[in-house]
């Protein structure tokens, strides 16, 4: 009964299968190996965009920090929510990458809106030497609290930062799940939305470790290349990161896992309404679910061996409301979700 994260399940036989064919032999290092051909002609395909600039790197803090670092002036600021993945989890990563950018918060949550974006950035005066300059317009999709933007509402934030001539950088770390969701192309939901950069996250749906960068003004390639070799991640053995980016694209595996985790979370979704006491923060939309049970639920749960995100201790009030975190990966079975559903209803 793991619901912790969608980080810790593990790898798609599809991959590991992929990594297995790259290791034999010798490949060119450094990103020049032939899988990486591959796997960047095949990027530009399903994202329709010919003349894209990909790259892969390990983690999802590193694609998002040098991404934004590519995107940024040191004296500007980064507009993003306050539950950001740049601003919350990243020890300060963006802002150590950008060269000391400052991260503007829009809203309270982990949505922002166009018009709480359009009052943030005239927050900060155009010109005027004393204050951080306006800079590069974050969004993270799905948010952190398992929610969708809409491509009406991504339209709709870019079309403020294209008034400001700002660049708008899209954290993808489960693009696929919201993908799947949204019943859209890749295309629909990135650069035909006026999105200018993007992380495409493998690891939380399916890869050991790796995370693709795409520029889609190739004009930034160079200039990423540069900062993604003096920030230590360029990997030498590059082949073994093309190869789980190959493994996870081929035949459609992304989509299918990011199906699969969807379905699990809505699974556990449905029977989690019959719980006595839950109450769900957010409606569930992808493969994440936040909710509320007393406390005593939660010490019941644990003591059975449930594992999921809680926040706050599990010693105190008896009666006080927790808000827990449940993520299910592809890997999930129905017998896991089943099993932690008939514990929490007893």
């Amino acid at each position: 009964m793991y619901f912790a994260s969608d980080n810790s399940g593990p790898m798609h036989p599809a991959v590991a299968r992929a990594m297995m064919a790259a290791d034999s032999g010798y490949q060119p290092s450094y990103g020049t190996d032939p899988i990486m051909d591959g796997v960047r002609a095949q990027i530009r395909e399903l994202f329709e965009a010919p003349e894209a600039a990909v790259y892969l790197v390990a983690t999802g803090t590193a694609a998002n920090a040098l991404a934004l670092g590519t995107l940024t002036q040191p004296w500007q600021a980064v507009f993003c929510t306050p539950l950001a993945h740049i601003n919350v989890d990243e020890c300060h990563a963006p802002e150590f990458y950008t060269g000391g950018a400052k991260l503007s918060l829009v809203g309270s949550g982990d949505k922002m809106d166009a018009a709480g974006l359009r009052a943030r950035i005239e927050g900060w005066t155009k010109g005027d030497v004393h204050t951080s300059q306006r800079g590069p317009v974050q969004i993270t999709q799905v948010t952190e609290m398992g929610r969708l933007y809409t491509l009406e509402e991504m339209r709709a934030l870019t079309g403020v930062a294209r008034e400001y001539g700002l660049p708008t950088f899209l954290d993808g770390a489960r693009f696929a799940n919201a993908l799947v969701a949204l019943d859209c192309t890749p295309a629909d939901m990135t650069w035909k939305a006026g999105i200018d950069a993007l992380s495409l996250g493998g690891t939380k749906n399916g890869c050991a470790g790796v995370e693709a960068v795409i520029f889609f003004d190739p004009a930034h390639a160079w200039e990423f290349e540069l900062r993604r070799k003096r920030g230590a991640h360029l990997f030498s053995k590059h082949r073994y990161l093309s190869a789980q980016m190959q493994g996870y694209l081929d035949g459609g595996t992304w989509l299918d896992a990011a199906r699969a985790a969807n379905a699990n979370a809505a699974r556990l979704a449905a029977g989690l309404r019959d719980v006595a006491g839950l109450e769900f923060v957010e409606e569930p939309e992808a493969n994440m679910i936040f909710a509320t049970l007393p406390r005593h639920q939660h010490q019941r749960l644990h003591a059975a061996g449930a594992v999921y995100g809680l926040w706050g201790d599990l010693e105190g009030d008896a009666d006080e409301r927790l808000m827990m975190r449940l993520v299910c990966d592809w890997s999930i079975t129905h017998e896991m979700i089943d099993d932690f559903l008939a514990l929490a209803k007893g």
